[in-house]
């Protein structure tokens, strides 16, 4: 996975001079007689393999190409022990290492028994620190914690470097699982990992990694409290357990003793609470697990007061303290803002009014979870937001784990003066996708295909519940972009190309966060939704991007103000009509021409967030930033930060940089560069939402609802939305749907990969193929159906069956990483190509296509009796098994035009020029016979249509436009020409803005030119 460079920090390590090592041999005589021999973890004899990550043995890591440093096993005679020592070359521009990760499919290794590990290494003097981490618990080497401290590299020849366990610090820049119990425990050892100095072009060489000495019980003991803080209600009395634990089964050796006394916090002693003072012992034989309790009494008073805090100083003897002291808090109580009786606005108003503009700037920052370590962050800096990106999940990644997390960052939140709970987002773009088992539904590409705004809304409905009864508030989603060039890495998250799709789709809304009014936000099955990207992501130019080796994403829209309106802001008007909570700028620049401003990224757009969104639609949520989009911006980071803030985004995603943020925000307004009333607006419209979702009531997570997460009626919703979202775009001699009786073969790179099938966002940022959640591909549904032979490849013979099923496309990919021209292109693999050559040469064959684009099928179109456009159909592979075996009919319908070349992209509806291999709306159907009557029906249908469209009967028209689309559909078969194509796609457009007789009139047109 990727890394981030090492943080260092202090340690002891003792150098043994390769002299003071002759000397001292035997190992074993030189040792205290008590201590147990060395342990041996990697001799560098050749035992342990090279691999590639994250295969078991030693493997290289870095922040690109070249930063991986290159690895041998060499002979040496000076060798410290054995014949060869680990050897390596480096030049690193940002970081880069390699790890020893143990056997995953083995028991963990227990170095409780030891005092440290040590080993030798060969000085250059570089005079550079060196980072060396451990790997502690959890499943195995890449879902560990990650213990971390360094040495100095400033000598020269072999030196023995040993490291005290007790020196090693949990690492808190980066967490591959964000942390799993924050201690060092020694039982479940995974590994370790080596992070070399970087802008230093040098070499190294390692020998004989050991486990030394002999753990004394200040380093296998330790005491814990069951939390950090202790919220209590005025006059109650706090409980604090203290618990004894060791790292291993045994009892203690000697006493335990923890003294305690309450010291000053900001409440009173004598006034807000009884001081306490005393001391706990556990005897020597105690059992691990045993639990004392400190008892902190508060008082009463008549006065309304903010949180108050008391903290607790714990003096341990025998064992390790506790990483921090306890504190408990003396719960806020009389203020306005905490009566829920009162109206969201007033009690806004009054909790604004009391706070500090340190409090406000906190509430505008947003940090990820994976960078807060313990949690003690959040009050230090009072945040107002945690957010998981992408991948970013607790271990184990379960429902559970989810909202005991999230339980714990709130009740960090608990210890501000105002305890101002915590909005936690997260991107469930398809379902709960971070979370393993959930309910995985078509990305957007395919609910738009769907054409079933009833079923976009169901599908919201059940991310939303399963969100939400993990602890979660808030989605980011949906995706309101228009996808104007499928080169685009993310056209997947959108729902089509045509604005008036989007908008129709847009019930989805109401599936995350209930009606407009925001009444059922507060409910244990909603959560508030963020429209996304502010505007324009869906229209960049193609090689307008500047991040990195993007061609597409975070590039350059160029249009017109008139196009803007139309194509890329007409969503966003339905959205906030919806009541959508929060809106998410976008990466990319917005080039209006014509306005003399050129590209203006559009965090910096003042004219559009303040002016458009919240001044002319009246938009009343807050604006999330992008992850860390704000240092995309031009200046400085003091700039970065009035800009983006003055151009009225309120809440700012500074994953790793949250200190930063919140000073420099605290800067520029004491500095006149923002002004405060901005900040009361940004913070109004954050606590808002906080209130609106009973936050400040029930900051804790309901998993009443858990049980429905990955449930057969949430997977039933998923199942129709995969059904209704495959498209036949071609049946020749009635191919599809198949018949019972028949023997079928099934070959495919995507019939029978779960992770293919489910695309990019999906447990991690960029997906990945192969089973990692719970679903049914493709080829398990058909196995339910039918008489199938599966061979991957096609090379299993193929005398014999009836039909072929060829299921291909494209592997998993999010973002700008998708891009066409960044190691992508619309192409089928030489795999799938022979796949589909060889099933369609030896029987009649329809071929499936999962993929999030159109991909180019013409060269072979002819050899193919039935094409499905399958999109990316979530984890019930079941639903797409349902239409192939009838037992649902096809329905969908084209939501972006599948073209002929990657030479005519962009190509979309409304073009003057416009020749695809199937137009935008295209979708042959298994419901019904086609109407018969030719033109006659036709212009009887259009005359009805008319009617329909002014009566404002949306049901009956569209309607009569599907049986018109049926009755030109047959008649042009396979001979889709430019005069076809154009009017029958415009026909579609003009449905979805209610206009069926007109509609009905371009199909008539297509018929004609058929």
């Amino acid at each position: 996975m990727p890394r981030t460079a090492l943080l260092v920090s202090p340690r002891t390590a003792v150098l043994v001079s390769a002299a003071l090592l002759a000397a001292a041999l035997p190992l074993s005589s030189a040792r205290a007689a008590e201590d147990p021999a060395p342990v041996p973890v990697d001799r560098f004899e050749g035992e342990v393999p090279f691999a590639a990550q994250p295969a078991d043995g030693i493997f290289t890591w870095g922040s690109d190409s070249d930063d991986p440093p290159q690895l041998q096993l060499a002979d040496r005679p000076d060798a410290p022990e054995g014949a060869k020592v680990l050897t390596g070359t480096y030049d690193i521009s940002g970081y880069g290492g390699f790890t020893h990760d143990f056997a995953a499919n083995e028991p963990a290794h227990d170095w409780s028994a030891h005092k440290g590990i040590r080993f030798w290494w060969d000085g250059q003097n570089t005079g550079r620190k060196t980072a060396f981490e451990i790997k502690d618990g959890g499943a195995n080497g890449e879902a560990s914690e990650l213990w971390t401290t360094s040495f100095t590299d400033d000598w020269t020849g072999w030196k023995q470097v040993e490291i005290p366990f007790t020196d090693f610090a949990y690492r808190t820049d980066y967490q591959p699982v964000g942390g799993i119990d924050h201690v060092l425990g020694l039982t479940q050892m995974w590994g370790y990992a080596v992070t070399l100095p970087v802008g230093v072009k040098s070499q190294f060489a390692m020998d004989d990694v050991e486990l030394y000495g002999k753990a004394d019980q200040a380093l296998r003991a330790n005491v814990t409290t069951d939390a950090a803080v202790y919220p209590v209600e005025e006059g109650g009395t706090a409980a604090v357990k203290v618990t004894v634990a060791t790292t291993g089964s045994a009892p203690i050796d000697a006493p335990v003793t923890v003294a305690y006394e309450t010291t000053d916090g900001t409440a009173d002693p004598g006034k807000d609470y009884t001081p306490v003072t005393g001391t706990l012992t556990f005897p020597a034989g105690t059992a691990p697990g045993a639990t004392r309790t400190i008892h902190v009494p508060t008082l009463r008073d008549k006065a309304a007061e903010p949180a108050e805090t008391i903290p607790l100083k714990l003096t341990v003897t025998g064992a390790k303290a506790p990483v921090e002291p306890p504190q408990v808090v003396v719960d806020a109580n009389g203020l306005p803002y905490l009566d829920s009786k009162l109206p969201v606005k007033k009690r806004v108003a009054d909790l604004v009014s009391r706070m500090s503009l340190e409090e406000k700037a906190g509430q505008m920052t947003q940090a990820e979870r994976g960078a807060v370590g313990n949690g003690g962050d959040i009050a230090t800096y009072a945040l107002g937001s945690l957010l998981s990106g992408g991948g970013s999940t607790p271990t184990p990644n379960t429902p559970e784990a989810w909202a005991k997390m999230i339980d714990g960052y709130q009740l960090r939140a608990q210890a501000t003066r105002f305890q101002i709970p915590l909005i936690y987002g997260v991107d469930a773009v398809h379902g709960h996708n971070n979370l393993v088992g959930a309910t995985i539904m078509p990305h957007n590409i395919g609910i738009g295909a769907t054409r079933d705004p009833g079923l976009a809304r169901r599908a919201g409905a059940v991310t939303a519940s399963e969100v939400r009864a993990t602890g979660i508030p808030w989605d980011f989603a949906p995706c309101l972009c228009v996808s104007r060039d499928e080169r685009w890495g993310r056209s997947y998250e959108s729902f089509g190309e045509d604005p008036a799709l989007v908008q129709s789709m847009e019930t989805v809304i109401q599936g995350l966060q209930g009606p407009a009014d925001g009444r059922e936000l507060k409910d244990n099955d909603k959560v508030l939704a963020t429209a996304k990207h502010f505007v324009g992501d869906g229209g960049t130019e193609y090689g307008s991007s500047t991040t990195g080796t993007y061609t597409i994403d975070q590039g350059v829209t160029k249009v017109t103000r008139q196009q803007l309106e139309a194509i890329h802001l007409a969503p966003y008007r339905t959205a906030v009509d919806r009541g959508i909570g929060s809106v998410m700028p976008s990466y990319s620049s917005l080039d209006i021409l014509g306005d003399g401003q050129g590209p203006v990224k559009m965090h910096a757009r003042a004219d559009m967030i303040n002016g458009v969104l919240k001044g002319r639609m009246g938009f009343d949520g807050f604006v999330i930033s992008d992850w860390d989009a704000i240092n995309q911006l031009p200046g400085d980071y003091p700039a970065h930060v009035s800009t983006a803030v003055n151009a009225g985004v309120d809440m700012m995603m500074v994953p790793y940089s949250y200190k930063d943020f919140r000073t420099t925000l605290v800067d520029q307004v004491k500095a006149g560069r923002v002004s405060e009333q901005r900040i009361d607006d940004a913070v109004s419209r954050i606590l808002t939402q906080k209130f609106r979702l009973g936050l400040f009531e029930k900051p804790y997570a309901d998993t009443s609802g858990a049980a429905r997460i990955g449930s057969g009626g949430h997977r039933a919703v998923a199942r129709q939305a995969a059904a209704e979202s495959q498209v036949l775009l071609k049946n020749s001699g009635g191919v599809l749907p198949l018949k019972k009786g028949q023997k079928v073969y099934v070959a495919g790179s995507n019939a029978d990969d779960l992770g293919n099938q489910t695309g990019g966002w999906t447990v991690t940022w960029q997906g990945a193929s192969g089973t990692h959640t719970q679903g049914t591909t493709i080829l398990d549904g058909m196995r339910k159906d039918g008489d199938v032979t599966y061979s991957k490849d096609a090379s299993a013979p193929t005398a014999g069956h009836d039909v072929g099923v060829v299921v291909v496309g494209e592997t998993p990919y999010a973002e700008g990483v998708g891009d066409v021209g960044n190691g992508h292109d619309l192409q089928l693999s030489a795999a799938d190509k022979a796949a589909v050559d060889k099933v369609c040469a030896a029987m009649r064959c329809a071929v499936l296509i999962v993929s999030g684009r159109p991909q180019l099928i013409g060269d072979r179109l002819g050899e193919i009796d039935g094409l499905v456009a399958s999109w990316l159909p979530g984890t019930e592979g079941d639903g797409v098994a349902d239409v192939l075996y009838g037992k649902r009919p096809f329905t969908g319908q084209l939501p972006v035009t599948w073209p002929k070349s990657e030479a005519q992209l962009p190509i979309n509806v409304g073009d003057t020029a416009y020749d695809p291999q199937f137009p935008y709306g295209w979708g042959l159907t298994t419901l019904a016979k086609v109407p018969e009557g030719g033109m006659v029906t036709l212009h009887a249908l259009a005359v009805a249509a008319a009617v329909a469209g002014k009566a404002g009967a949306d049901e009956t028209g569209r309607a009569l436009v599907a049986k018109a689309r049926l009755i030109v559909q047959q008649k042009v078969g396979t001979g889709i020409t430019v005069a076809v194509a154009k009017p029958f796609a415009d026909a579609d457009h003009l449905s979805l803005t209610g206009r069926y007789g007109a509609a009905v009139e371009q199909l008539i047109a297509a018929y004609k030119a058929a």
